[in-house]
């Protein structure tokens, strides 16, 4: 039986291809009952989002990705029930932005430096023109040729010890959870199994994560297989974390993950909407 929680999705607000309005819609008509929005480092299209969800009878979830330092990877924080006005979520996520300017010229130069010019100009053609993602940088480079897809990008250019690649300068831990949390949110890790740790950096993280405040661990992901469902749940159950469910769902141009096909939380789960008051 597929999951109706969807809790881990991109829009235009940030490297997404769908508008939160039609993100919204998509989600309706897959059967999703209910949807967050999570864009990466941005709090811009949640008002849009949640009038879309309204009038559609859609529970809606105001969330954020946001993007954390940990020795020395990034990984992802998702925050699920956050109140978009709060001042040091506002503060922290608007520090991370304007690193994200500075790193999107950074790789414009590094890629002309290797022969490849006008990538930053055409990234930026391709976003919203305030956020600018690798994966914009992934697109451009697809559409003029470079290579075949935007895994394929990474792979060539983006990744450590190649051209593109700049590292990231990120929130701590710490920072990211305590935002979140202040702004009324939960905070939880998003999709842990493609982070490349071995099982006790993992464990490492998750009880660093905790002692933190963090208190959940997206058990199932679009970019997770069947195997780490339950490897995930395993992790989630010794530590005691809650479990959520999310799509990281980008556009209907990478078919292999789509809205409304999550299966349910593995046997022994404590789902992390468990508590909240949802209407339908």
């Amino acid at each position: 039986m597929p999951n109706r929680f969807d809790l881990h999705a991109h829009s235009t607000a940030s490297d997404g291809t769908l508008a939160p309005a039609q993100l919204m819609q998509r989600a309706h008509a897959a059967g999703v009952g209910v949807m967050a929005l999570t864009d990466h480092d941005t709090l811009e299209g949640l008002a849009e989002a949640a009038a879309a969800a309204a009038g559609l009878g859609l529970e809606f979830v105001p969330g954020v990705e946001v993007s954390v330092s940990w020795q020395g990877l990034t990984v992802h924080i998702v925050g699920l029930g956050v109140a978009a006005e709060h001042d040091a979520l506002q503060r922290g996520l608007a520090g991370l932005r304007e690193f994200r300017d500075w790193r999107a010229e950074e790789m414009g130069r590094r890629l002309a430096k290797a022969g490849i010019g006008g990538v930053y100009e055409g990234a930026r053609g391709l976003s919203n023109g305030r956020l600018i993602s690798r994966t914009h940088f992934a697109r451009f480079l697809v559409d003029n040729g470079h290579a075949p897809d935007v895994r394929a990008v990474f792979r060539r250019f983006l990744v450590n010890g190649k051209p593109g690649h700049v590292p990231g300068q990120w929130a701590e831990l710490e920072d990211a959870v305590r935002w979140i949390r202040a702004a009324g949110g939960q905070a939880v890790i998003a999709h842990p199994a493609r982070y490349p740790l071995t099982r006790g950096k993992l464990r490492r993280l998750l009880g660093e994560f905790i002692e933190v405040g963090g208190e959940g661990l997206e058990v199932v992901s679009g970019s997770h297989s069947r195997d780490d469902y339950f490897t995930m749940a395993k992790h989630a159950r010794d530590f005691g974390l809650l479990a959520s469910a999310g799509s990281d769902y980008h556009g209907p141009e990478h078919p292999w993950i789509e809205l409304g096909r999550l299966p349910e939380l593995p046997d022994g789960c404590k789902a992390i909407w468990k508590d909240w008051q949802i209407s339908h």
